[in-house]
């Protein structure tokens, strides 16, 4: 009797399930997936030390923080345009930061003056434009009347970040103007046949 009675039960359990509810409790898992996948989308996974940079290469130049001596970056492009502080842009080079030693390199922060030691100047090159770039310096003023070494990086963003050149060159006197680095760029984006003859590009 008992057997018989299991045999009705499970008869009538799978009978009376309801085919609109089973398809409703599914509609309801696929709506929850769909909103955890949303979440996902929403909120991505935030990336640490990425800096967007536009540009192709990036020509930073630096001499010691703290130095309230001046140090004029100049750019000759292979159209021959040059590029300085007076002139900050042409054609795809652009001249990003001009620094005049501590000149203006204070900041008020809640009332207190903040001083900027950071003495650097960077220019940039938004494209692939094959040809020779000349970077001078020029000690454009000074108020220790000490020689000053300066670094210039050449860098290459894309499609990684590559240092191509790295050199420190030192400016002995006010009025010295001297060629960092010469390269050229190839019609693949390559740097190449980098070295330092020198050529005047300040105007006498």
């Amino acid at each position: 009797m008992s057997i018989r009675l299991k045999r009705h039960y499970r008869n009538t359990t799978v009978a009376g399930s309801d085919p609109f509810t089973d398809l409703l409790f599914n509609i309801l898992l696929g709506f929850i997936l769909l909103f955890f996948l949303a979440i996902l989308f929403i909120n991505p996974a935030e990336k640490t030390g990425k800096i967007d940079v536009d540009a192709q290469y990036i020509i930073t130049v630096s001499w010691p923080d703290g130095s309230p001596d001046d140090i004029d970056t100049w750019i000759r492009d292979p159209g021959g345009n040059t590029i300085w502080f007076r002139n900050r842009s042409s054609n795809l080079v652009h001249l990003d930061r001009d620094d005049r030693g501590m000149l203006n390199d204070t900041l008020n922060v809640d009332g207190t003056d903040v001083e900027i030691p950071l003495n650097q100047e960077i220019a940039a090159i938004r494209g692939v434009v094959p040809g020779e770039y000349v970077v001078n310096l020029h000690y454009y003023e000074s108020e220790t009347s000490d020689p000053v070494p300066v670094s210039v990086k050449v860098s290459k963003v894309n499609p990684v970040y590559t240092v191509a050149y790295y050199g420190v060159t030192t400016l002995e006197s006010k009025g010295t103007e001297k060629t960092a680095v010469r390269f050229s760029v190839a019609s693949n984006g390559d740097i190449i046949d980098v070295n330092q003859l020198p050529l005047t590009l300040v105007p006498r």
